[in-house]
């Protein structure tokens, strides 16, 4: 059975701009799809430290890990994007902002939950305006569902954080009903998290007249 994805791989044709950052940071922040498969894989080697762990859904462009990252020195911050131009342009942001505690990576979000994630150890999990699939016979491949939401809360410690954001209002309705039905978080709308940055996607959404929701849930302490 064909494998549901809740990505679509695009183009990955570099610009100048994003070829100079992929040459100059790809080497030490970028991790390789073949490097996750291997017996002796460690997080924290990549990061070449111990600490406390943050993991980024669909970072995109890297507009929110550049500004997010920078104020949290001390922790490791894993953004995952399988869009590699915008992993490039990620680069020269996070270069540009100082933040040398990001790596990125290119390998599924919900594999990458399960196999290089281990339970109890997330401080916070970030997915801002995923994609829709606005399609409804497509709203199987959207990331929120039940049995993601239960992966999720289980690498978070107890009392961290899932913070999430969306431009489409059936999406963000469909985000309370599920995490609302996850027995191990607690949480539900919030307003906007003033720390996260304005990005190209959401005021996309801002300049069509939809309303952004934000979302905060927590892992039960019990």
């Amino acid at each position: 059975m064909r494998e549901v994805l809740s990505y679509s791989r695009r183009g990955s044709r570099f610009t100048p701009r994003q070829a100079e950052a992929w040459a100059a940071h790809q080497a030490d922040w970028v991790i390789p799809d073949e490097a996750v498969d291997r017996p002796d894989f460690s997080l924290a080697e990549r990061f070449g430290r111990e600490a406390p762990l943050v993991v980024e859904i669909g970072s995109g462009i890297g507009e929110a890990t550049a500004v997010l990252a920078a104020a949290r020195p001390d922790h490791n911050v894993l953004a995952l994007e399988v869009w590699l131009p915008g992993v490039a342009d990620s680069l020269w942001r996070v270069a540009e902002a100082g933040a040398d505690n990001v790596r990125f990576c290119s390998v599924d979000a919900v594999w990458s939950l399960e196999h290089l994630i281990a339970p109890a150890s997330l401080t916070e999990l970030w997915t801002f305006f995923p994609d829709p699939w606005r399609k409804t016979k497509h709203h199987k491949r959207r990331l929120v569902n039940a049995t993601n939401a239960a992966l999720a809360s289980s690498r978070l410690v107890p009392g961290g954080a899932w913070r999430l954001a969306t431009d489409w209002a059936d999406y963000a309705d469909q985000m309370r009903d599920v995490l609302d039905a996850e027995p191990t978080l607690e949480g539900g709308p919030v307003e906007r998290w003033d720390e996260r940055p304005v990005t190209r996607f959401e005021r996309k959404g801002l300049d069509v007249g939809r309303d952004i929701a934000d979302f905060r849930y927590c892992r039960s302490e019990a």
